[in-house]
């Protein structure tokens, strides 16, 4: 779980007036986050639970929460519409239409579509009230349970029950399962890149600690219902009364993110950098820092709700502000982000109901994702310098959610060597469910490689990774034959013997002997029990091109062969994740030994042990799991009477240092 400590900001309220809903005036009694815009004061002062909220179990299965550009069935809507007409029509063209509208409204809605040349085809109606059309934040969270689609439903953030009501309309309507997930939440403030990282800003954890709900269990139920994690919840750049993630930022792909920019000037500045910075910094779920897209904004009165964009399909829709200027560069970066994709600003003069700032095209739309969508995952992603090997495996799990066969000749990698052109490699089943591997080849020292992951079934749909297959394909370096491309690990086995001071560690040194600066992310040992390590360094750290750091490991018992005896001690970085094997020498454990000259008896004992030599220093007796049972000093008699029946170990130190170990029965 990941966090961006919160900045003091200033909220900043616009009082704007709404057709649907009045503004309220006397709410100064009220917590900060109360008073939001487009409520009324008896709406401000009222509970979030107005309805009959139901919480369930989480889902049983793999919990996915697909990306909103990933495929899509259809896109909801309400009626009387928060959009124009002309977007309708536009979205009409490729899917599904979903208009919520009461049953007496439904002839008005069907009459204006056709007036403005809907295609009539692709429009449904569900009949059901709503108090809203901000559909996007009450609507429905779908998910895959499994390979089941389902639907997530959360406390609304809006004390407006028949908006919170709608997600168990459309469990109705689609016919799948709801699950309730007690968390305050709005789908204005998720985004997700459908691979399990999300990103909010933090008033879903303000709100959701309002109603009872501490900041542990939101994190754990974002991951169990919608199985969300890293969850990274940050300030809120914008500092206004919405505090909606998609007013300022948007994922376009698992590794990029669009981010507002303001001007330097403009007081918000910092708090938008340093949401940039942090995604710069932050690894995406391929395993690369984010690749962070910036669009201009002009800050102020001016609208420019550039990042409110609905992905649908192979289009971006893009609400235009009231700046042509700004217009024209923001739907360039779009382009530039996402080759392939058909980017059309759209623009809303309504005087009601245009665009705002915090208040556009997204917030006025929800998708559907594709509930027999074919998808692939590919999380071993080559990036960077990769070691020389004579062919490099690439591992994707497909997975059709219809239930259709896969076209087993269409599971394809599409590589490209050095600039050239793309040759094929056939993927074949590796025998783990739904996973299939194939192989790039023929590339020469530090070639440079492009490619894609393609696959099709049989229910005619076909996907590939990157979504913008060879307009933005992976890429990588192959490194010279025989280069070192991993961290140097010495040694490369640590072991202790039976005869270890606890209090003497072994020292692991890592050597950056790469061509490059190499980013520690984590060092971390399988036994926590038997083992400790420490390190002089703070994490992640970057080890320089020829620096080395030292990691003491510590054994913090004696041990014998009753116990488990090795571990690893595992080097998480920014080349890979490397073992060094941790264990005791097995051979030597069991076995005595005279360092120092010493006689034991009785043995077996019974009340007291006698030790006969020179200068003890200490006498310590282990149980035969390695558990210290009686430690003495400066005594050669050592009682035993409470010691149970069984086998141990004595320890004798004389004051040198020297060490016996011998085996006695009780």
């Amino acid at each position: 779980m990941k966090r961006i400590f919160t900045l003091a900001l200033v909220t900043l309220f616009f009082v704007i007036g709404s057709c649907r809903f009045s503004f309220a005036q006397d709410v100064n009694d009220l917590p900060e986050w109360r008073k939001m815009k487009y409520l009324s004061e008896e709406e401000m002062s009222r509970s979030l639970m107005t309805r009959s909220f139901v919480e369930t179990p989480p889902p049983t299965g793999e919990v996915r929460f697909p990306a909103e550009y990933e495929p899509m069935q259809a896109v909801m809507i309400v009626y009387p519409l928060g959009i124009p007409v002309e977007l309708v029509r536009e979205m009409a063209e490729d899917c599904k239409v979903i208009t919520v509208v009461t049953s007496y409204e439904q002839q008005y809605a069907q009459s204006e579509f056709q007036s403005a040349g809907v295609n009539m085809d692709n429009i449904e109606f569900l009949n059901a009230t709503t108090d809203s059309y901000w559909i996007r934040d009450f609507g429905p969270w779908y998910i895959f349970n499994g390979k089941e689609p389902a639907i997530v439903d959360n406390i609304y953030n809006r004390p407006r029950p028949n908006d919170d009501n709608l997600p168990s309309h459309f469990a109705d309507y689609w016919g799948i399962e709801m699950f309730g997930m007690k968390v305050v939440h709005t789908g204005g403030n998720m985004m997700q890149d459908g691979r399990g990282n999300g990103v909010s800003d933090d008033i879903v954890i303000t709100e959701s600690v309002a109603e009872g709900i501490t900041e542990t269990q939101v994190y754990d139920r974002m991951r169990d219902y919608l199985g969300i994690d890293p969850y990274h919840v940050t300030i809120d750049p914008q500092g206004d009364y919405i505090a909606h993630v998609d007013c300022w930022g948007k994922y376009l792909a698992p590794d990029k993110i669009v981010l507002a920019r303001v001007p330097e000037s403009n007081p918000r500045y910092p708090y938008y950098e340093e949401v940039a910075d942090y995604f710069k910094a932050t690894n995406c779920c391929w395993g690369y820092p984010y690749k962070v897209y910036r669009i201009d904004i002009p800050g102020g009165d001016i609208v420019s709700p550039y990042t409110n964009s609905l992905i649908l399909n192979k289009k971006v829709l893009v609400p235009m502000g009231s700046n042509s200027q700004y217009n024209e560069s923001a739907l360039a970066v779009y382009r530039e982000a996402m080759p392939g994709y058909e980017v059309i600003g759209i623009q809303n003069n309504s005087y009601w109901d245009g665009w705002l700032n915090t208040d556009a095209l997204h917030c006025r739309t929800r998708g559907v994702m594709d509930f027999n969508m074919l998808h692939i995952d590919h999380r071993d992603v080559l990036f960077g310098k990769q070691e020389w090997q004579d062919s490099l495996a690439i591992t994707s799990k497909v997975i059709a959610y219809s239930g259709a066969d896969l076209k087993q000749d269409s599971l394809l990698i599409y590589y490209s060597i050095d600039g050239g052109e793309y040759k094929i490699a056939t993927m074949t089943a590796t025998g783990n469910a739904d996973e299939y591997v194939g192989y790039i080849k023929g590339y020469q020292e530090n070639s440079e490689v492009d490619y894609y992951v393609f696959a099709a079934d049989e229910s005619g749909r076909r996907a590939q990774q990157p979504i913008f297959g060879q307009d933005d394909p992976h890429n990588f370096t192959v490194g010279a034959y025989g280069e070192k491309l991993t961290l140097t690990l010495n040694p490369e086995e640590i072991v202790f013997d039976f005869y270890y001071d606890y209090e003497t560690p072994e020292t692991l040194t890592i050597t950056n002997n790469t061509d490059f600066d190499v980013v520690i992310e984590s060092i971390t040992i399988k036994d926590d029990e038997s083992y400790d390590i420490d390190y002089e360094f703070t994490l992640p750290y970057t080890i320089a091109v020829g620096e080395s750091v030292e990691v003491d490991v510590y054994l913090m018992m004696i041990i014998c062969k009753a116990v488990q005896f090795e571990t690893e001690l595992v080097i998480t970085s920014s080349v890979g994740e490397q073992t060094v094997v941790v264990k005791y020498d097995d051979e030597v454990s069991v076995e005595e030994n005279d360092v120092v000259s010493v006689e034991i008896f009785p043995n077996p004992m019974n009340e007291v042990l006698h030790i006969v030599g020179d200068a003890v220093e200490n006498v310590t007796i282990f149980n035969s799991v390695g558990q210290q049972v009686i430690y003495v000093e400066n005594r050669n008699d050592v009682d035993v009477s409470l010691l149970s029946e069984g086998l141990y170990f004595v320890r004798v130190v004389d004051n040198k240092g020297n060490t016996a170990i011998k085996k006695v029965i009780k």
